[in-house]
C-alpha cells in the first residue's frame, strides 16, 4: 500500500489491489463447485448428503469468517497511520482468536450436529454422508480460520497477489483430493461424498502450509516477524476485535441467510420451480463475487487513508468502487438479459426448468444491481470500522423489510415463487439506501473533523 495524490495513480492501485482479490474468491468459489460435481458423479444420495452438510457448513462459516475478518481494516489503518511496529501484534492475537473460534465450533458440532440432522426428514444414507463430510471437514477448521487470519492480513497490505496465488495453488490440489478419496483411486479409500470432506480438510492444511512459509520467507512479509517473538493471547486485545468482527460477522450472516430463507420458502412449490430457483441463485453467487470483491478491496484502501486521516483520499476510493461494481452490474444485466436462456440450459435441458430459471433471471438482473450499491459500500464503512449500525441495518433491511415483503407477495399476490425474489430485490435496495446514508454522513463528519484538526505526523 502506498499513498496516491492522482485519480490515475488510484486507478492504479486499486485495480491491482482488487485483480487478485476477485480470482480468489472465483477460486474459492469453484472449489465448493467442485466438491458438488464430483460428489454428484458419485451418486444422488452422495450429493444429497454433501448438499445439505454444505447447507450447514457455509452459514456458520461465512458469520465467523466475517468475524476473522475484523483484522483487515485494523492492518489496512496501522499501516495507513505508519505504526507498522503495531501490526504483529494485532495478527499473533489474531491468530489465537481464530484457534479459539475454530475449537468453539468443533465442540459445539459435536454436541448439536446429530440434533441438528435428525430435524431433517432425510434417508439414512444422505444423512450418514453429511454427518461425516461435516466431521472430515472439521478436521480442518483451525488451519482454515487461521489461514484466513493470515490471508486478511496479507490483503490489508495490499499484497493480494499473493493470496490470489495461494489459492489458485490450492485448487488443483483440491480437485486432486476429490479425486482421490470420492471414487478410490491410487489406492485411496472410496469414501463419496464423505471424501469431499477429506478433501476439503486436507486442503486446508495445504493452504496453511503454504501461507505460513510464505509469510516466514517472503520480503516483505518476513519482516513483520508474525512467527517470532510469541506474546501471550490478550483477552483485551480479542475483545478490541470481537468488537469490529461480531457486527461484520452478524451482518454477512444476515444478509446470507436471507437467501436460504428463500430457498426453505421455495420447498413449498414444485420440484421444477425449485431447480430453476437453484440454478438462477447459483449464477447469481457466480456474479456476486465482482460486488464481493470490490468491497474487500475499499475496506483495504479505505482503511489505509482513513488510517493516515486522509479522509478526502478515502471518499475518492469510495466513489471509484461504488462507480465500477455498478458499471460491471449494468454489464452483467445486459449480459443475463441477451443470454438468458444459455445460461439457463448450463443448469438443465428440462424445457420447462429452463423456462422458469429464465423468469428468475430477469429477477436476478435487478437484485444484483442493488447488491453493486450495497455490498461496496458496507466494504467502506469496514473500512472506517464503522460496523454496529451496519449490523443493524442489516438486520431491518433483510429481515424487517425484505423477506416479510416476499412472503406477502409469493402469498397473497399473483407473483406466486417470484415474489420471494421480489423481497431479495427490496430488502437488498433497502439495504443499499440506507448503507449509503451512513457513508454520506459519515464521510462528511471525517471530513469536517479532519479540517478542524492537524493530522498526526
Amino acid at each position: 500500500m502506498y499513498e496516491t495524490t492522482t485519480l490515475r495513480e488510484k486507478i492504479k492501485l486499486f485495480t491491482t489491489i482488487l485483480f487478485p482479490i476477485l480470482i480468489t474468491q472465483l477460486g474459492m468459489y469453484a472449489m465448493n463447485f467442485f466438491d458438488t460435481v464430483m460428489a454428484g458423479k458419485a451418486g444422488p444420495d452422495q450429493l444429497a448428503g454433501v448438499a445439505i452438510g454444505s447447507s450447514i457448513w457455509v452459514p456458520v462459516f461465512t458469520g465467523l469468517n466475517g468475524i476473522l475478518m475484523a483484522i483487515s481494516p485494523i492492518v489496512a489503518q496501522l499501516k495507513g497511520a505508519k505504526r507498522d511496529q503495531e501490526i504483529p501484534w494485532s495478527v499473533k492475537q489474531g491468530v489465537y482468536l481464530a484457534i479459539a473460534l475454530a475449537l468453539m465450533i468443533g465442540i459445539g458440532g459435536f454436541f448439536l450436529l446429530d440434533p441438528i440432522l435428525s430435524l431433517l426428514n432425510i434417508e439414512t444414507e444422505v444423512n450418514y454422508v453429511a454427518k461425516y463430510y461435516l466431521i472430515t471437514l472439521g478436521l480442518g477448521i483451525i488451519p482454515l480460520f487461521v489461514f484466513n487470519i493470515l490471508r486478511s492480513f496479507i490483503d490489508a497490505l495490499g499484497l493480494t497477489r499473493i493470496s490470489m496465488t495461494i489459492i489458485l495453488l490450492t485448487l488443483p490440489t483440491n480437485i486432486l483430493f476429490n479425486y482421490l478419496f470420492i471414487f478410490g483411486k491410487w489406492g485411496a479409500p472410496e469414501l463419496g461424498g464423505v471424501g469431499a470432506g477429506v478433501a476439503s480438510a486436507l486442503t486446508y492444511w495445504v493452504s496453511f502450509v503454504i501461507v505460513i512459509f510464505t509469510i516466514h520467507k517472503l520480503h516483505p512479509l518476513k519482516t513483520y516477524k508474525v512467527f517470532s517473538d510469541w506474546v501471550p493471547p490478550s483477552l483485551k486485545e480479542w475483545w478490541e476485535q470481537l468488537k469490529i468482527g461480531v457486527p461484520i460477522g452478524f451482518a454477512i450472516f444476515f444478509e446470507t441467510s436471507i437467501f436460504a430463507a428463500v430457498t426453505f420458502f421455495m420447498t413449498a412449490y414444485d420440484t421444477y420451480t425449485i431447480a430453476a430457483h437453484q440454478a438462477a441463485i447459483n449464477f447469481a453467487s457466480f456474479l456476486y463475487m465482482v460486488p464481493l470483491s470490490i468491497a474487500f478491496t475499499l475496506t483495504i484502501v479505505v482503511g489505509f487513508e482513513a488510517g493516515g486521516r486522509r479522509f478526502d483520499d478515502a471518499r475518492s476510493y469510495s466513489y471509484l468502487g461504488i462507480s465500477t461494481a455498478v458499471l460491471m452490474s449494468v454489464l452483467a444485466g445486459l449480459i443475463l438479459y441477451i443470454f438468458d436462456d444459455a445460461v439457463a440450459r448450463l443448469y438443465s435441458s428440462n424445457p420447462e426448468v429452463i423456462e422458469l430459471t429464465k423468469n428468475f433471471i430477469f429477477f436476478a438482473i435487478f437484485f444484483q444491481l442493488s447488491d453493486a450499491f450495497g455490498a461496496p459500500i458496507q466494504g467502506v464503512l469496514r473500512g472506517y470500522k464503522d460496523v454496529n449500525i451496519t449490523l443493524v441495518m442489516a438486520f431491518i433491511s433483510y429481515w424487517v423489510i425484505g423477506l416479510p415483503s416476499g412472503y406477502v407477495l409469493a402469498n397473497y399476490t399473483s407473483l406466486g415463487p417470484y415474489g420471494y425474489w421480489m423481497s431479495l430485490i427490496i430488502g437488498l435496495t433497502a439495504g443499499a439506501i440506507t448503507l449509503l446514508l451512513r457513508m454520506l454522513y459519515l464521510q462528511k463528519k471525517n471530513i469536517a473533523a479532519a479540517n478542524n484538526k492537524p493530522s498526526p505526523s
